[in-house]
C-alpha cells in the first residue's frame, strides 16, 4: 500500500505538471496569433501607403518593425516546439507511473496468495503434527500396559522377589533371563535324569 501511494503521489504532481504546461502552451499560442495579427497589420498598413509616402526612414522603421516581430514568433514557435516536447515526455512518464501501479498492485496480491498459502500448509502440518501426537500417546499407553503384564508374570512366578520400586527395563530383562535360566537347567536335569 505504502508504495502505491507513493506512485500515486508522483502521478498526481506529473499530471499536475503537465496541466501546468499545457496552460502556459495555450498562453503562447495566444500570444503567436496576437503577434501574427500584428504582424499582418503592418504589412498592411506598408501596403496601403502612397508612392510619395514610402520615404526611406518609414521603409527602415517598418522594416526594423517587421523583423522585431518576425523574431518573436520564432522565439515564440521555438518555445511552443519545447513545450510539446516536454508534454510528450511527461505524458511518457505518466504512463510508466501508471503501469507501475499496475505491477505494484499484482504483485501485492501475489504475495497475499502466497501467505495464503503458507497458512495452509502450516495448519495442514499443525494437523498432521496433532494426529502424530494422539497415535504416540495410544502407542505409549499400550506399550505401558504391556509392560506392566510382563512384569505381572514374570514376578507372580514362585522364587522371583517382589520388586522394591519402579523398574528400570533392564531390571525386567534381568528377571526374565533368570527365570528363563532356571528353567532351561530344570529341563536339563530332568533330562540327565530319565536318560540313567
Amino acid at each position: 500500500p505504502g508504495a502505491i501511494s507513493s506512485l500515486q503521489r508522483q502521478m498526481e504532481i506529473q499530471e499536475s505538471e503537465l496541466r501546468r504546461i499545457r496552460s502556459e502552451k495555450e498562453l503562447l499560442q495566444k500570444q503567436l496569433r496576437e503577434r501574427e495579427v500584428q504582424l499582418q497589420a503592418v504589412s498592411d498598413k506598408f501596403g496601403s501607403l502612397t508612392e510619395e509616402q514610402r520615404q526611406e526612414e518609414a521603409v527602415v522603421m517598418m522594416e526594423q518593425e517587421n523583423q522585431n516581430l518576425q523574431q518573436v514568433v520564432t522565439e515564440q514557435e521555438f518555445q511552443l516546439a519545447e513545450q510539446n516536447k516536454l508534454i510528450s515526455e511527461l505524458q511518457g512518464t505518466v504512463s510508466q507511473l501508471q503501469a507501475e501501479v499496475v505491477t505494484t498492485r499484482l504483485h501485492l496480491l501475489e504475495q497475499k496468495q502466497a501467505q495464503k498459502e503458507t497458512q495452509s500448509q502450516l495448519e495442514a502440518l499443525q494437523h498432521t503434527e496433532l494426529q502424530t501426537r494422539v497415535a504416540l500417546e495410544l502407542i505409549s499407553s499400550k506399550f505401558e500396559r504391556y509392560r506392566n503384564k510382563i512384569i505381572q508374570a514374570t514376578f507372580s512366578v514362585e522364587g522371583i522377589q517382589d520388586p522394591q520400586g519402579e523398574l528400570t527395563d533392564d531390571e525386567v530383562l534381568e528377571a526374565m533371563q533368570k527365570i528363563f535360566n532356571e528353567r532351561t537347567e530344570f529341563q536339563q536335569m530332568l533330562k540327565n535324569k530319565s536318560s540313567r
